[in-house]
């Protein structure tokens, strides 16, 4: 099975969804990685690992770090510039043009033979201008490829007692809910190769419990997803990426369970 991950920024990967892109190499995928920016507008951490005009090129071979940690198979670049956070922490979308965005993603599904495509979720889970992007991009190769088009997933779904809700996609019912445990040694790894964002990572968690935290005591051991197309009509899931996901019995049945 070939799966294409297409995310805005080095981390989006390992933080947001590193435990089922780890299972799933487990198992048997070739996880290819896409990556529309090289990061260069975000910190460079606390104390700076670089100067900001290094931060890119530090970044980049983080995820390529990263992304051998989690067991991938490539990793590709799309050189989007990713905007610096502005004043009062604002936040800003990579490219202007959805189109051209889409249909680069669509050559890569193409080129690829890609079974399935995995990306953010339908609110950039927080709101983020680059993941609604990187998102509506998604959504838009699939619908270029019409019924050429792969299977498509979202990560950070919502669920009752979500480990971070404020990471959840509101408007995204999970249909997949992944206890990833026996991968989080993984999902932690290459977290930890993330150094230039290991502030980042750590900050809320110490604004809220006033103590120092560590990058492994932040990063989340329960994931999630969405199956956004084709869309679930029958109240079941079955296909077989979801169904290479209940092989490596990470999948936690909820209540109203899918299967």
């Amino acid at each position: 099975m070939n799966i294409l991950v297409f995310i805005a920024h080095p981390d989006d990967e390992t933080m947001l969804a590193g435990g089922t892109l780890a299972l799933l190499a487990e198992q048997g995928a070739c996880v290819h990685y896409l990556c529309a920016t090289r990061g260069e507008g975000g910190e460079a951490g606390d104390p700076p690992v670089c100067s900001q005009e290094q931060l890119g090129a530090v970044r980049s071979q983080e995820m390529a770090n990263a992304v051998k940690a989690l067991g991938g198979k490539s990793l590709t670049f799309l050189d989007y510039i990713d905007p610096k956070v502005g004043p009062d922490n604002a936040l800003y979308p990579f490219a202007e043009d959805l189109t051209e965005v889409a249909q680069r993603i669509t050559d890569f599904i193409q080129n690829l033979g890609i079974n399935v495509l995995v990306s953010h979720g339908s609110n950039g889970e927080y709101g983020h201008p680059g993941h609604l992007l990187a998102h509506q991009a998604a959504r838009s190769a699939i619908e270029l490829l019409g019924e050429n088009a792969p299977l498509f997933y979202t990560f950070q779904a919502s669920f009752p007692d979500h480990p971070k809700p404020h990471l959840a996609n509101q408007l995204d019912e999970a249909h997949l809910i992944l206890d990833i445990q026996t991968v989080l040694p993984k999902k932690i790894a290459a977290a930890l190769c993330h150094r230039s964002q290991h502030a980042l990572f750590v900050r809320n968690t110490e604004r809220r419990t006033g103590r120092k935290s560590t990058v492994p005591e932040v990063v989340m051991a329960v994931e999630s997803l969405r199956r956004q197309n084709p869309q679930v009509t029958d109240g079941r899931l079955d296909d077989p990426f979801a169904n290479l996901l209940v092989r490596s019995n990470a999948v936690i049945q909820p209540e109203n369970s899918h299967f």
